[in-house]
């Protein structure tokens, strides 16, 4: 009767099975290497299944645009302790009241869109500058109220977005200086006409025109 096998003498694979092995392992890091570990660290895609997946947008570098808060904080006032008797609490945040030497100025303007036409006007305004504002269109437009600081890059913020109206009212506290107004698109086929008026403190008005 022969002797049982220990499992320490089997026999060692051989040169040809183990160089196999070896590249089978080689070709697999090659493969995450280009599809997940060259799109999500260095932007590198030669495939595309990186950007399908996602990947690369991880490794491009976010783009943030910082907003100083002109308004906020005041809310804090009843916690703040109250002065000698006679002298006022200071504001945490005193931008809310803006004395000016001149009085606001008020601007209106009219612009007319063909079919499917779109136009930009924005007020060019400095931090904490205050507008109110109201705009009219003879048709129902697409509308995006938003801000950007040119010398930021493409980064804008967006106050509001109308998907189909032909009306709008309110104000802005400018939260950064730059320009702050907005993009109409008609959803008519027929010409429209939008009118828009600004009153307050702004250091002008930029006016794009009909786009088409």
């Amino acid at each position: 009767m022969s002797e049982p096998i220990s499992p320490f003498e089997a026999s060692p694979p051989t040169t040809r099975r183990l160089v196999k092995s070896i590249a089978a392992a080689l070709v697999a890091a090659l493969l995450i290497l280009v599809i997940i570990v060259l799109p999500a660290e260095y932007n590198i895609d030669p495939t595309g299944l990186g950007s399908a997946m996602g990947l690369t947008a991880i490794s491009k570098p976010s783009r943030t645009l910082q907003i100083k808060d002109v308004i906020g904080g005041n809310e804090k006032i009843r916690e703040i302790p109250v002065p000698d008797p006679g002298k006022p609490t200071p504001l945490p945040n005193p931008a809310i009241a803006q004395i000016k030497p001149v009085e606001a100025q008020t601007r209106t303007m009219t612009v007319q869109l063909g079919p499917d036409g779109e136009t930009e006007i924005k007020a060019i305004m400095d931090t904490s500058q205050v507008i109110l504002y109201s705009w009219k269109a003879s048709g129902e437009v697409y509308t995006d109220f938003h801000g950007h600081d040119p010398a930021a890059g493409e980064g804008f913020v967006r106050y509001e977005e109308q998907q189909s109206g032909h009306e709008g009212y309110g104000s802005l506290v400018a939260p950064f200086s730059g320009e702050h107004g907005w993009y109409w698109l008609s959803l008519s086929d027929k010409p429209i006409t939008i009118t828009l008026k600004i009153t307050g403190y702004f250091r002008d008005i930029k006016d794009y025109g009909a786009i088409r």
